[in-house]
């Protein structure tokens, strides 16, 4: 972030105010017409990237906005400025068919230059580089083979697709969804942490979970999934429960890199806790056309597993390298949790809201307004004109990376889409696959997890859906499934080296060396890889079939965690040998593979066992710890 003087930092806060209190007016009396409350969100919010974020980023010294960063910001607000002022008359041209004027040329050059820089500062400069890569395919398309052949592109078709539809493009639909949903959820989020609910959450994962074997390290997954279920980035879900938990993680003997890990790999997860998602449901719903309310029921059960694959991950590993639990003094007592439990009452109101059918513009808005009711319970959380004023820059000011990601998917997803490119590479997928739905599924898995490196995990799962979406659709995928796993992919891509954002992020607190980190990452986020397949073939995993059909399949996939998890760690009751990590490896894909077949897992004997096996996973702690129990009173 730049340095700015008191007069300029002022302006620039005020700006962000002005925006935040457009999305909640327009949230409250309702949205304008597309190109309005498009073209406004990203008025405000393009030129405060090159205010606040430097061209280049200096390790020791902090960057100072200049004329020219000025210049820039002055310049970003014309073409935005031109589509609001003018949006009568481009809603009643004909789409490429009526000329584009001379004046658009030059403002749609601009926006999509100014665009490309403003990602590459505020995003990350990987993206940049990518929408660069595939304006440089529609030059060389007309001399390339085979399905990557698109007819060639003149300028006035490149500025019409990016700068004037509303289907697509940086005006698009998806850009649409940041402008309405996303920012309004967004504003939420910061609410909920001016009240300190993230300090809540994080005494209440020690108190849950502090005492045990592992304890600070399941306490960063339990409150980074807590918090994450608010947060909209990964990175900042680092920042915000990291500076406590990894800290607390190495002063109880555990490694740097596993400290960091644990965080990396829970803060990246929380982008897939319900509501927010990391903005992926609004995104989806927009997508697909199915509603908010049923994607995040859906994804519920997937978000869960994976938190529970990382806890009991955490905890093998603690078993195996005997670490202990936080002590009793260091924890906030019960009377404490229960004082502060009034917290949660923003998000239980929000999620029964949106349970009982109400839109998330009125279940967000009434989860504001109870926030900020409840502020004044504690003279330290009142919402203060001066806490209100910081929260509503801080939630424009966490606005603009999603708007901007939002934007520049949104003119990749036009040149693919333009070009034929997406049905070009589903036809490549199918005959790589040969038709068959597990090849297909671990080729996009791959193409999600390589578009998602470095990206935040929305564009990364707009783009990846976009190219690998239409081949699992072809082969007979449902619409949910296909995009439950893409995105998952998407989001666990934040934790796959070599390009890992929060991994690196939570190495800097520990202290760690980052790519180490971010291959400890990897590894604790793994079992939670079986997941998502499960998404394409057994429905009950979305919620959708028989109570029985549903509980079912989650406790075979609790087995299946426990098996992978212990292979993975080399521990499973006791230290484990090459062949017997293999053996837990190949039950945790037989059982996997039977969660995948709902006849088969749903039958009688496959139930029994599962149960039996649960039972003794179950039994087992507990008969050890009576024994030792019994040892050390004889």
């Amino acid at each position: 972030m730049s340095n700015q003087t008191t007069w300029q930092d002022k302006a620039v806060s005020a700006w962000l105010v002005i925006i935040s209190l457009f999305q909640l007016y327009t949230a409250t009396v309702g949205i304008y017409q597309p190109r309005i409350q498009r073209g406004i969100h990203l008025l405000f919010l393009l030129p405060v990237a090159f205010v606040l974020f430097p061209a280049f980023r200096k390790k020791g010294s902090e960057a100072v906005v200049g004329a020219v960063n000025w210049c820039l910001a002055a310049l970003s607000i014309l073409p935005p400025l031109y589509i609001v002022w003018f949006h009568e008359r481009l809603t009643e041209r004909l789409e490429f068919v009526d000329d584009v004027l001379t004046i658009e040329l030059i403002l749609g050059g601009m926006m999509i230059l100014l665009l490309l820089e403003a990602v590459r500062r505020a995003v990350v400069p990987a993206m940049a580089f990518l929408i660069a890569g595939f304006f440089l395919y529609l030059f060389a398309a007309p001399y390339l083979p085979g399905v990557f052949y698109a007819k060639p592109v003149t300028l006035s078709e490149i500025i019409e697709m990016q700068y004037l539809i509303t289907d697509a493009g940086i005006f698009g639909s998806i850009t649409g969804v940041s402008a309405t949903f996303v920012a309004l959820f967004v504003i939420f989020g910061a609410f909920m942490e001016a009240t300190k609910t993230g300090q809540f959450f994080t005494d209440l994962a020690c108190r849950v979970a502090g005492k045990s074997n592992g304890g600070p390290a399941k306490i960063a997954v339990i409150s980074s999934g807590l918090f994450g279920s608010i947060s909209g980035v990964a990175a900042a879900n680092v920042y915000s429960t990291g500076v406590f938990t990894i800290p607390l993680m190495k002063q109880l003997g555990y490694r740097k890199r596993f400290a960091g890990a644990v965080e990396a790999a829970a803060s990246t997860g929380g982008m897939l806790m319900p509501p927010v998602m990391g903005a992926g449901a609004f995104v989806m719903a927009e997508i697909t056309g199915i509603s908010y309310v049923s994607i995040v029921i859906a994804a519920m059960l997937g978000s869960l597993l994976l938190y529970a694959s990382m806890v009991v991950r955490v905890h093998y590993t603690a078993l195996k390298n005997n670490l202990s639990g936080v002590s009793e003094e260091k924890l906030v007592p019960y009377k404490q949790i229960l004082r502060d439990a009034y917290l949660l009452l923003p998000m239980i109101l929000l999620v029964v809201l949106l349970l009982k059918g109400y839109s998330p513009f009125l279940a967000a808005n009434a989860a504001i307004a109870v926030t900020f009711v409840i502020s004044f319970v504690k003279k330290d959380t009142r919402m203060t004109p001066a806490r209100i004023w910081e929260t509503l820059r801080v939630s424009a000011q966490n606005m603009v990376m999603i708007a901007l990601a939002c934007a520049g998917a949104g003119m990749v997803v036009a040149i693919v889409t333009h070009t034929g490119l997406a049905l070009g590479i589903a036809t490549v997928i199918t005959n790589w696959s040969g038709g068959q739905m597990l090849p297909a599924l671990l080729l996009i898995m791959v193409t999600s997890l390589v578009m998602g490196m470095g990206l935040p995990c929305t564009p990364a799962y707009i783009i990846a859906i976009t190219i690998g979406g239409p081949a699992l659709l072809a082969m007979g995928a449902e619409m949910l499934s296909a995009h439950l796993f893409v995105y998952y992919f998407a989001v666990l891509a934040g934790v796959t080296p070599p390009v890992c954002v929060p991994a690196f992020c939570a190495a800097a607190i520990a202290r760690s060396k980052p790519l180490q980190t971010g291959f400890e990452a990897f590894k604790l986020a793994m079992a939670g890889f079986l997941i998502p397949y499960v998404f394409v073939y057994n429905p009950a995993l979305l919620m959708q079939g028989s109570p029985a059909a549903i509980i079912t399949v989650c406790a075979g996939l609790m087995l299946s965690i426990f098996f992978f998890a212990g292979a993975l760690s080399g521990y499973f009751f006791t230290s484990l040998g090459p062949i017997s990590r293999l053996a837990l490896f190949l039950m945790a894909a037989g059982v996997t593979w039977c969660c995948a077949i709902p006849n088969l897992v749903n039958s009688a004997p496959v139930r029994l066992i599962i149960v039996a096996l649960l039972a003794f996973l179950a039994i087992r702690p507990i008969r050890q710890r009576f024994r030792t129990a019994s040892r050390a009173a004889n």
